[in-house]
């Protein structure tokens, strides 16, 4: 399986991601940094993404209903060289399924997440999942 996206940028402009049918603008400028993603912030949204799509994977493998999930994402950035040192996660399932077991649900995103696991062999990697049963 190969994956493929282009991006494109102007000078002195911010810059868009074209994938599929979607596109994604981020910033390269001071202008817009505080509006739009930068490259980390779409790094840390990939590795999002990953788990979640996990959830939805695991959900009819491990036959479990869930209403929704959400995650929470945070990164510690060095300096020299510059780089994300440690990503921690918090996964908050809002299910009633009793067959819903958090620590297996946990094991094989952690397993089988392709982005998880690009990213643990680059920096350490801690997190926890949550059920909550009923959501706003």
């Amino acid at each position: 399986m190969e994956y493929s996206v282009s991006a494109n940028s102007v000078s002195k402009n911010d810059a868009n991601l074209n994938i599929k049918q979607s596109n994604i603008a981020f910033g390269t400028t001071e202008k817009t940094a505080n509006e739009l993603p930068n490259p980390a912030e779409l790094f840390l949204s990939s590795f999002a993404a990953c788990i979640l799509k996990n959830v939805e994977r695991f959900s009819s493998l491990l036959h479990f209903d869930y209403d929704k999930a959400e995650i929470k994402v945070r990164a510690t950035r060095l300096e020299k060289p510059p780089r994300i040192d440690d990503i921690r996660y918090e996964l908050t399932i809002f299910s009633k399924d009793e067959k819903l077991r958090i620590e297996l649900l946990k094991k094989n995103v952690e397993k089988f997440g392709t982005i998880f696991n690009t990213v643990q062999k680059a920096c350490s990697i801690s997190g926890s999942i949550v059920k909550k049963e009923d959501y706003v």
